[in-house]
């Protein structure tokens, strides 16, 4: 039931970014400036202030075993878009931009900030270790699937993902599993700027729906049928694998979460600089935001409250 609550409000939140975007009160550039203090300065903020978090009962081997889990998630994705893609019939054409639809999901702008909504510091010290391997596969298979060359043709550069989100993630389990004391003020302030993620976050995934053919999208048979079964029926088959070896349950619905959340909006920018299919990309990313309020606390529901 909270989940479903905190869905609600997120969609609540979509919808007046919607409004504010038609009513031009958040243009383009201004969309693209709370994009920037989404990804640089109020997500970081949360990720730190989790692990300020001293009530928290993680212990560094649960961190440890989470982050392995975040390997097996990310390997899980890439195996089922090889079965995902023949299933929907995606033209060849379109197969990289389909393929990199499946791996790569929005845990910065929808995944952190429902684990905060719904679940508190704990998930989301979980949760911001999944931005590892989603930075490291997404500048590595996604841009390599999208050329159809080697993922790592040219070498590996590190400064390409290494951004905020990385940094943070680092300082804030430096923190918590060295437990050094921080400054009540310091506190204070993470706490603070990490409260708007999901509010900017939901009101800038609105205003991009503005800039879409939405008769288009919604006219799109074969992407209604892939965003439904990459929202519902693959988090529900990794969740059901993840079970069968994993017992904690918090552990379980930050998993779950990452699974089940929307396509990344990093898929509609690649396409742009790397080649392929990019309103196609732009026209998941907003079915599948739209989509995932519904699906998210359904399938939700189904595993965690029978």
């Amino acid at each position: 039931m909270v989940l479903v609550q905190q869905m609600i409000v997120l969609f609540v939140m979509i919808g007046i970014g919607f409004v504010c975007g038609k009513k031009k009160f958040i243009t383009n550039e201004f969309a693209r400036n709370l994009s920037w203090l989404v990804v640089n300065v109020a997500t970081p903020a949360m990720i730190l202030a989790a692990g300020m978090n001293e009530e928290s009962a993680i212990r560094g081997s649960d961190l440890a075993f989470a982050f392995l889990l975040t390997g097996f998630v990310y390997a899980f994705l890439i195996a089922v878009s090889f079965v995902l893609l023949p299933l929907v019939r995606v033209p060849s054409e379109d197969k990289s931009v389909y393929r990199v639809m499946t791996i790569f999901t929005n845990i910065g702008f929808m995944g952190l900030p429902i684990l905060q909504a719904a679940y508190g510091d704990e998930a989301v010290l979980y949760g911001s270790l999944f931005q590892f391997p989603f930075n490291f596969l997404i500048y590595t298979y996604g841009i390599a699937a999208l050329r159809g060359e080697s993922a790592f043709k040219g070498g590996l550069k590190f400064s390409k993902f290494l951004n905020a989100g990385i940094i943070s993630c680092l300082i804030s389990l430096t923190i918590y599993i060295a437990h050094i004391p921080m400054p009540s003020f310091i506190v204070s302030s993470a706490r603070s700027l990490g409260s708007v993620a999901a509010p900017l976050s939901m009101m800038v995934i609105g205003q991009s729906l503005t800039q879409i053919d939405l008769k288009e999208m919604l006219s799109d048979v074969r992407l209604w049928l892939f965003s439904l079964i990459k929202l519902t029926i693959v988090p529900a088959i990794g969740i059901f694998l993840l079970g069968l070896f994993v017992r904690d349950k918090m552990l379980l619905q930050v998993c779950f979460i990452m699974l089940a959340t929307p396509i990344a909006s990093m898929c509609a920018m690649l396409p742009q600089q790397y080649g392929g299919n990019y309103k196609l990309a732009a026209k998941g990313v907003a079915l599948s935001t739209l989509l995932s309020v519904v699906t998210i606390p359904l399938v939700s529901f189904f595993f965690f409250s029978c």
